[in-house]
């Protein structure tokens, strides 16, 4: 049926490598963009703090690249089934066009709206954008989904390449009247009583201009020494593209063409492949952030909360120099190095006895590039109950790792400058005795799992 073409922009907002977009393109008829903000589907989790911060600017960057090519983005919030079918209503519009979500809540609901969608006679269409590789097309020789990096990402390489990004296209058709639009500030992203995001405004400039600035200057000037100084948390090595890729004003595959052809980027393409290695499980494990992958986990003795221990972690004030200085960059930048995620990861997990969950949690409010799929996978595999081949004795120790990754202080100096100081704090815990302590739990869960199995191979010969 003839009208505009809907674009329903989600985790993916951006113009260039779009395939969405390309397709409305190509229908011929006037294109509206569309962003509805869901806080009410049933199993798709609400946006931490931060997150809400970057889904403003981004989406204030993305109206305004609309606009200048000729068309509008039109903002709705509540249920998507409802939005959705209200604005091509409002619209007349004859197509809808969005790039797929793999999270099974996320997927179910996709699938209701094109089923109903199509039944009322409009086009419907989804196309590949997030991810380079399929879940579905990446699967051992028995058929199932691998459970070890190494293995999943030695197939992923065995087969064609990812596909070259699309053009961002320099003009879009826009609708003679454009549907109502909520206005953005309306939503309530950003916080107002206390306004905590000052650090993040310094920090970041959300968009997809912006994060193609910050490809190519990676490209340019820091991918070469990726390999070699991508642990130093005081260095320039690091990407910083983790909230590019995860809001989508970058593509996989546009991030994977740059790096490929630079030289020293072969590092950083295993990266690209950690992050598929992520969204894949997610999509055969759908309760990833709640759940042990591992359910002899299920056993693990986690003890009772002792008073104040989570809340010292969160505001870095564990008397632990290199994770206080992580939990502070966190909580001001909304971001984290890398290296030093797993280190304070770790000492919440293994040093505290803390569930993995309290920390995926805090996280998923206070990260910027926290997303349905790397957070809580990386939560597990720290934890010991996700992807791992070798997971219940990896016990990071956060003194070793500063002297190893932060030599001269540089890091811990700029964000727990107390640390270097004469009389600086105690720790909360004993390093030494807590290591001592989660490893006796994590071998008598162990213990357990092998009892089980011998228990279970016994019955089954008899």
């Amino acid at each position: 049926m003839p009208g505009p073409s809907i674009v329903w922009f989600r985790d993916d907002l951006r113009l260039a490598d779009n395939p969405a977009l390309r397709a409305a393109l190509e229908r011929g008829e006037p294109i509206i963009g569309l962003h509805i903000l869901d806080d009410d589907s049933p199993g798709i989790r609400p946006l931490g703090g931060a997150a809400r911060w970057w889904l403003h600017h981004s989406l204030a960057s993305l109206a305004e690249r609309l606009a200048e090519r000729g068309s509008t983005l039109v903002l709705r919030r509540g249920r998507p089934d409802r939005a959705l079918r209200e604005t091509v209503v409002d619209s007349g519009a004859g197509a809808v066009y969005w790039n797929r979500r793999y999270g099974a809540a996320e997927r179910g609901l996709d699938a209701r709206i094109k089923t109903a969608l199509r039944a009322e006679g409009v086009e419907v269409a989804s196309f590949a954008a997030s991810v380079l590789f399929e879940p579905w097309t990446v699967t051992t020789a028995e058929g199932t989904h691998f459970s070890v990096f190494t293995p999943f990402w030695r197939a992923c390489l065995a087969g064609p390449p990812p596909r070259a990004p699309l053009p961002e296209p320099p003009e879009l058709p826009g609708p003679h009247r454009a549907p109502a639009s909520d206005a953005l500030e309306d939503w309530g992203l950003l916080p107002r009583h206390p306004d905590w995001a000052g650090g993040l405004r310094d920090t970041w400039e959300p968009g997809e201009p912006a994060a193609t600035r910050r490809l190519r200057d990676f490209v340019e000037h820091d991918i070469a020494a990726y390999g070699s100084a991508r642990d130093e948390p005081a260095g320039g090595a690091t990407s910083l593209l983790s909230p590019r890729l995860r809001w989508g004003e970058l593509s996989p595959h546009t991030v994977w063409q740059a790096a490929v052809t630079a030289d020293g980027g072969g590092r950083f393409l295993s990266e690209l492949g950690w992050r598929e290695f992520a969204w894949h499980t997610l999509f055969h494990f759908p309760d990833l952030a709640t759940r042990n992958l591992r359910p002899e986990f299920d056993a693990f003795p986690w003890p009772p909360l002792r008073p104040g221990m989570l809340e010292a972690w969160q505001r870095g004030r564990t008397g632990v120099a290199l994770v206080d200085a992580g939990m502070r960059q966190l909580w001001h930048t909304g971001y984290m190095h890398n290296r030093v995620r797993l280190v304070t990861a770790s000492f919440l997990v293994k040093n505290l006895l803390i569930d993995w969950r309290h920390g995926e949690q805090w996280f998923w409010d206070t990260l910027v590039d926290a997303d349905g799929a790397n957070n809580a996978f990386n939560w597990q595999w720290v934890a010991g109950s996700g992807a791992d081949a070798v997971p219940y004795f990896r016990i990071f120790n956060p003194q070793l790792q500063a002297e190893k990754f932060d030599p001269d202080g540089r890091y811990v100096r700029q964000w727990a400058p107390e640390h270097l100081a004469g009389d600086p704090p105690a720790p909360i815990v004993d390093l030494g005795r807590s290591r001592k302590a989660a490893l006796a739990a994590y071998e008598a869960v162990k213990r357990a799992a092998d009892a089980a199995d011998a228990g279970a191979g016994g019955a089954g010969g008899s």
